[in-house]
């Protein structure tokens, strides 16, 4: 068993061992610093006596190392290594991670029911994701995020030890979950617990308030920092609902989180400039012009209309089979516009007892609006139905009104048939 030391000492990045086993390019040795992939947490990058590590993992109890090249020439079980861990991306891990937990506590202040589902870091971004009652809202995220970057502030010690697994289930408000920690588990019958603030730091040192609550408990096996201060601004990117119940929470840290806060505050700016707004007013001022575009396009929907009552009543007209007709094509209109207009067209004019419209474009259809009369006899819906025999396509409707789609004709033509059928 060469259980990894890098979750109880995660500041080590030079350490010396011995070689245990070599296997083509898997090395296995006495004690390691490497932190091997597990519950979300990427392996660590480095080197052991100048060979590159392509991989860390966990199997049969060992941690083994793989190496970017076949070690079996230049390295043979005895042999005294270095290893050298890559510093900037274990302290990035060890900061994301322990800014999920950071996190998970800021979601326990605003969320009811909330449970732990797990979590992922990549060199971009980290998720977590939160099993809530309901979907975490605007607002919630905006809180969510000011409540992390708070207990970032406030400096809480992290600080982590191992306890009989009887004991950890019964700490008051552990996030348990063994199916996404399994690197918190010790052969099973013990569990490693990180807490965030709480009465000791890292160290054991008492903290400032030794009676403080702490801000997270969790079952944890990662690499962490031993205060939250040394984690950076957090910045939440998005979220999203994978699963029923289920709501991931993306954010960053470190360079990228600075990025992000970066391009929302230049956002900010312009779109404030444009609107010749403060930021602060940026809420009001989008809000004025909302209500703008809706006046707006409440007039244009109105003009659209009135143009299209124009145009109807400007249709020849014929007599078809005893009932008085308006038959012509249309421009620029889909059949849903056009349900309306036609019909207030056939209720206007108590001479027409039917109009059909033909609309042109790539995909032709028609509409028909009827007065409902006993006199005509006119039937929307068997119009319609006789164009889509005559030309293909389909539809439906009722007696004062019928659309049908997909005629392969020319709309000129479908209107002359409507004439004279």
């Amino acid at each position: 068993m060469t259980a990894s030391r890098a979750p109880a000492e995660p500041t080590v990045r030079e350490f010396e061992a011995t070689v245990d086993r070599v296997d083509g390019r898997e090395v296995v040795l006495d004690e390691t610093y490497f932190y091997p992939e597990s519950g979300g947490q990427p392996a660590d990058r480095g080197t052991i006596d100048g060979h590159l590590v392509d991989d860390v993992f966990e199997r049969d109890g060992e941690v083994v190392h793989l190496l970017d090249d076949d070690a079996g020439g230049s390295l043979a079980p005895g042999d005294e290594v270095t290893g050298l861990i890559d510093d900037a991306f274990r302290t990035y891990c060890a900061r994301a991670h322990t800014a999920s937990h950071v996190l998970y506590g800021a979601a326990r202040r605003i969320a009811d029911d909330l449970g732990y589902a797990g979590f992922d870091i990549s060199p971009e971004k980290v998720r977590v994701d939160l099993t809530t009652a309901e979907p975490l809202g605007d607002d919630e995220l905006i809180e969510l995020e000011r409540l992390a970057n708070r207990a970032v502030w406030d400096s809480l010690p992290v600080s982590w030890a191992t306890y009989p697994a009887d004991e950890a289930r019964d700490i008051d408000g552990i996030a348990f979950n063994t199916k996404t920690e399994e690197g918190a588990m010790s052969g099973g019958d013990a569990v490693r617990v990180v807490t965030v603030g709480g009465g000791a730091d890292a160290g054991g040192n008492p903290a400032a308030d030794p009676d403080a609550a702490p801000w997270d408990v969790a079952a944890c096996g990662g690499t962490h920092v031993e205060n939250t201060a040394e984690i950076g601004p957090i910045s939440v990117l998005d979220r999203s609902n994978p699963g029923e119940g289920v709501t991931r929470v993306e954010f960053a840290v470190g360079p990228t989180a600075i990025d992000e806060i970066g391009a929302v505050h230049g956002a900010a700016l312009d779109a404030a400039t444009t609107l010749d707004a403060r930021v602060g007013d940026l809420p009001d001022a989008a809000a004025r012009l909302r209500d703008e575009v809706d006046r707006l396009e409440t007039e244009l929907r109105d003009a659209r209309g009135e143009l299209l009552a124009a145009r109807l009543r400007d249709l020849p007209t014929a007599d078809v089979d005893g009932a008085h007709w308006a038959i012509g094509t249309v421009d620029d209109a889909d059949p849903n516009e056009l349900r309306e207009p036609t019909t207030a067209a056939v209720e206007a004019d108590g001479d027409l007892d039917a109009l059909a419209a033909v609309g042109t474009g790539d995909a032709p259809f028609v509409v028909v609006a009827a007065d409902g009369g006993d006199d005509a006899g006119v039937d929307a819906g068997d119009a319609v139905s006789a164009v889509t025999d005559e030309f293909g396509g389909g539809g439906g409707g009722g007696p004062t009104f019928a659309q049908g789609g997909g005629l392969d004709a020319d709309p000129e033509a479908v209107a002359a048939w409507l004439r004279e059928r």
